[in-house]
């Protein structure tokens, strides 16, 4: 066991690293704190100009008439489009990485055509020198609506009186259509294994409560910027801020019916994404308008825009029912789960439904989930995309089950985890993870060992999962001749994984971290990567990463036979970087590189891989807190967060992922939510009515880095960037509960809904 900064680590394998787990300054640190980072705004083309997106001001309506004359006409103005500047796109779905969309709902939403599903839908865009000229000329532009019928609760969305979005939409589940009429209804997912009917009938507790959560927001720093220049012969440069170049790339070309080829986009800094900038909206707009004006084009939305426009996290509504036997053994589940897609289809409620009941095995359970449009943003992913809304419910009814059964919760808890060779009800069957020692170190935590004392004060634990990503990554790297070496990658770096790729890269070669210098590569520069997103990067790249070094190795050895004039055989790699040969021969990884633009051709090695699609990842959660009994307001004490890392690359990056995850939950779970009228308009579109937490509402967050190698990765890594997001709710629902005696049901548990509780109650 190792402290540092008030956080312990703890190790469950016996590999000891020169590099990994260590705390290097982070290679982009002296760029971030100077200001010389470069962010998409940033950019700047000679002759650039400035677009404006005008958007919906209703949340349903058919588009009567459009006329862009007098924009088009006024003094400064160089280019006008609208949605028929787009290509008709096709009927096909295209995978972003984490979550898929089907082309012709994601062109209608870059630039509606016929019809706008929620206030802030894009319908024009106008070019102009400055942003003062191409606003003024938006306004100009002359709309014709006719409303239509606002559809806002998931739950009526479903019915059959419910106004429909979308004409296209038919249910689909497991690929066929079942409903052949249009609906609001998108999808339909069901898993089950056992038999839960019988189950629950044998059960001495059972429990069965609903949910209800908020639409909320990522909440990143950096709103949507792009700049594109469309070349004379028919290329095109995109700079944008994106979690994912390949992902931009791709959707343009189908979007904008361009040569994959002919399209380079060039990442730049990101300042937050979460999931939230994977899906195009500016990109295309920016393109179209720098083609019609043969200039480049910047396009930067104002924060009123990306809360209205871009995707947030889907709000949800969730059944949970659970069945224990007097063992206190969970032996029945059903679960239901119904998700706002938004305007168009494509919420993460199939991975609601694999994760919500991930943390525990039951034997008899079934799970049911619904796509459902609405008229709000399209939903994009949020860190763990659908698995916090899952665990706020199925939480508060396990925390139910242990009371009626007396047992302590997170015992409980640990009795019934999921462990090596639990199966989910999605069939998933888990090779080693790491859940129950995550439970353990909460438990022996100083944390949940201490006394907590005073009125309307309670401590709460929770569970939460997230697969991890696997999909592609590719890499490049170089040896220069100072011994120094350069390593060339396509994941945006978000959370600090230059750094975590560049240990890899090192602990492989037996280099120091700072001797290894990482470059996020445009797409023209390295081979295709999947999106930063889904905590694939350190995992996945990093699996790159260790093969191209395993590659840079062979090479060594080879040149040092050369040179020693032996057979390569004789030549030995060590791990501190050491060449040995024969007779006692053997050179540093540096006496080497400084041979060999003398002694023959570069060393240089690429790797592609496509990772396993899992990782596993859980964490538990333990939090104090006490409530105002006369308003409702729940100040957090304390807090501290166990998180299975697999192996922690850079400990500091770890404790910093939790950390900023818990404040992410922590926003959702007590304040963070969108505020529609009766009429779909969005009330709080700003960082001043939409209550993101601040270091005053936020205590010193403990984290307890768990070490259980994932058997598929080379270092034993595991993603961490998304776990610690999905406890926080629960936990502080039955760290409530525990104060004041009442349970929450609807997220975000606020002082008014709170204190409605407590009344109620009283």
């Amino acid at each position: 066991m190792s402290e540092s900064h008030g956080s312990i680590t703890l190790k469950h394998h016996i590999h000891e690293y020169q590099v990994i787990g260590t705390r290097p300054v982070r290679h982009d640190g002296a760029d971030k704190v100077t200001g010389r980072a470069q962010y998409g705004s940033d950019v700047r083309l000679s002759g650039m100009l400035q677009g404006f997106i005008l958007r919906s001001p209703i949340a349903h309506g058919k588009i009567l008439s459009l006329d862009t004359t007098e924009a088009e006409n006024f003094p400064g103005v160089h280019a006008v489009v609208t949605g028929a500047d787009l290509p008709a796109a096709s009927d096909r779905v295209a995978e972003l990485g984490e979550g898929s969309v089907n082309l012709r709902h994601l062109s209608a939403n870059v630039l509606a055509k016929d019809k706008v599903l929620y206030q802030g839908h894009a319908i024009a865009a106008v070019a102009a020198d400055n942003i003062h000229i191409a606003e003024e000329a938006a306004k100009l532009i002359k709309i014709e609506f006719e409303k239509l019928p606002v559809e806002l609760d998931v739950r009526h969305a479903m019915q059959t009186d419910a106004a429909v979005l979308n004409d296209d939409v038919r249910t689909v589940e497991f690929g066929e259509t079942i409903f052949d009429s249009p609906t609001n209804v998108a999808a339909k997912y069901v898993y089950e294994q056992g038999d839960p009917e019988d189950a629950f009938s044998k059960a001495d507790v059972v429990i069965e409560k609903e949910f209800r959560t908020a639409t909320v927001h990522q909440g990143y720093i950096e709103p949507h910027t792009s700049t594109a220049l469309w070349h004379g012969d028919g290329r095109c440069t995109v700079w944008t801020s994106t979690q994912g170049a390949f992902s931009v790339r791709h959707q343009l070309a189908e979007l904008l019916e361009i040569p994959l080829t002919w399209i380079k986009v060039v990442p730049t800094e990101i300042g937050g994404g979460f999931g939230g900038k994977i899906s195009v909206y500016e990109q295309p707009v920016a393109l179209l308008l720098s083609k019609k004006s043969s200039r480049p084009v910047q396009v930067t939305m104002n924060r009123t825009d990306v809360f209205q426009a871009t995707g947030p996290t889907p709000g949800s509504y969730i059944r949970v029912k659970l069945g224990a036997d007097s063992n206190g053994k969970l032996i029945a589940a059903d679960a239901y789960l119904a998700y706002e897609a938004g305007a168009y289809p494509g919420s993460p409620v199939n991975a609601g439904c694999m994760c919500i009941l991930a943390c525990y095995d039951i034997p008899n359970a079934r799970v049911e989930g619904y796509d459902v449009c609405v008229n709000k943003p399209r939903t994009n992913a949020y860190r763990a995309p659908g698995s916090t809304n899952a665990a706020f419910a199925v939480e508060a009814v396990v925390d139910e089950i242990a009371e009626k059964l007396s047992v302590d919760p997170l015992q409980f808890r640990i009795d019934n985890a999921a462990k090596e060779g639990t199966r989910r009800p999605d069939g998933v069957v888990y090779p080693k993870i790491g859940l129950v020692e995550c439970l353990e170190a909460i438990r022996d935590s100083d944390h949940y060992k201490s006394k907590l004392e005073g009125p309307n004060r309670g401590r709460g634990v929770g569970s939460g999962f997230w697969f991890n990503a696997g999909l592609k990554s590719s890499v490049t790297v170089n040896v220069n001749s100072d011994g120094r070496v350069s390593l060339i990658e396509g994941s945006t770096d978000i959370g600090g994984t230059r750094t975590s790729l560049s240990m890899q890269l090192a602990e492989t070669l037996g280099i120091a971290a700072e001797d290894v210098q990482p470059i996020v590569a445009d797409t023209d520069s390295v081979g295709y990567t999947d999106v930063t997103g889904g905590s694939r990067v350190t995992l996945a790249t990093g699996m790159a990463v260790h093969e191209a070094g395993l590659k840079i190795r062979d090479q060594m050895c080879e040149r040092a036979a050369r040179i020693w004039e032996c057979d390569v055989t004789d030549v030995r790699y060590e791990d501190d970087g050491t060449i040995a040969g024969p007779d006692g021969k053997q050179m540093s990884f540096v006496e080497l590189a400084n041979k060999i633009i003398a002694t023959g051709e570069s060393i240089t090695a690429s790797a592609s891989i496509s990772a396993p699609a899992s990782s596993n990842a859980f964490g538990v959660h333990c939090a104090d807190i006490e409530v105002d009994p006369d308003t409702g307001k729940v100040e957090i004490l304390r807090y501290t967060a166990a998180q299975d890392a697999g192996t922690a690359i850079h400990p500091a990056y770890v404790e910093g992922q939790i950390q900023g995850g818990v404040a992410q939950g922590v926003g959702w779970g007590l304040n963070e939510e969108y505020v529609y009228n009766k009429d779909g308009l969005l009330m709080n579109a700003n960082f001043l009515d939409y209550r993101m937490p601040t270091c005053f509402d936020l205590p010193n967050i403990d984290a307890i880095i768990v070490e259980v190698p994932n058997p598929d990765h080379p270092y034993g890594v595991r993603g961490v960037g998304e776990v610690p997001i999905c406890p926080p709710p629960a936990t502080l629902n039955a760290a409530i509960h525990n104060a004041v005696g009442v349970r929450m049901n609807e997220l975000p548990m606020s002082p008014p809904r709170v204190l409605h509780e407590l009344l109620k109650n009283s």
